[in-house]
């Protein structure tokens, strides 16, 4: 690595967007909290799929589109900054509710599950942002092949996802239990989503067009 300062910028991103509640996330917490633990981490495995898919696309050369094509990149990051913005609206929205709020799901088998996670990943927008248009910025900044390097970085992106989806698959139907009976948390939570999630639109608009 050739710039220690972009590369611990790249960490940092990455934490932040791990933390953010994106429609695999939700996914995970909410077969999590209607069918237990491990039907949570056996939707995990399939949203992995979607993660890896974008991955080695991404590493392989998809991304030298956007690239070569200024005008892609900023109409993918508008449409990233549209998507935040959608899911902050969702997140405050009159009648909203938080992801840690029970649902009623019907029951699926191991193997459903799993598809499942995998459709919902390869559908998720998110993963398009962060493996076609944040990734190849930090890439640049390193130098050196420029394969390895992608495929290290983007590795490092799933390693990240991955913690903090396992995390609130173990953890998600205790926590939904919790604050069943504190509305108010609830509602403070939906709120810094809410913020945190606009906060990241904003900065991709700038950036798409800085």
């Amino acid at each position: 690595m050739h710039d220690p300062a972009s590369f611990y910028a790249f960490l940092a991103v990455c934490s932040l967007l791990a933390i953010t509640p994106g429609p695999n996330m939700i996914y995970v917490m909410s077969r999590s909290i209607s069918q237990g633990r491990m039907a949570g981490l056996t939707s995990l495995a399939g949203v992995m799929v979607g993660y890896l898919f974008y991955m080695f696309a991404a590493a392989f050369g998809i991304t030298a589109l956007f690239i070569k094509v200024p005008f892609a990149m900023h109409a993918l990051s508008v449409a990233g900054a549209a998507y935040l913005l959608y899911l902050a609206w969702q997140a405050v929205k009159p009648g909203g509710r938080s992801p840690f709020e029970a649902r009623a799901l019907s029951y699926e088998r191991p193997r459903r599950l799993f598809v499942m996670g995998a459709t919902t990943s390869l559908l998720n927008p998110k993963l398009a942002m962060i493996f076609l248009t944040l990734v190849p910025q930090f890439v640049r900044d390193q130098g050196g092949s420029i394969l390895k390097t992608s495929l290290l970085m983007g590795s490092m992106v799933i390693l990240a996802f991955a913690m903090v989806n396992a995390t609130v698959a173990i953890g998600a139907g205790s926590t939904a239990k919790f604050l069943a009976t504190r509305p108010r948390l609830l509602t403070l939570q939906r709120w810094f989503m809410g913020v945190v999630l606009l906060a990241l639109a904003a900065r991709m608009v700038v950036d798409a067009f800085a």
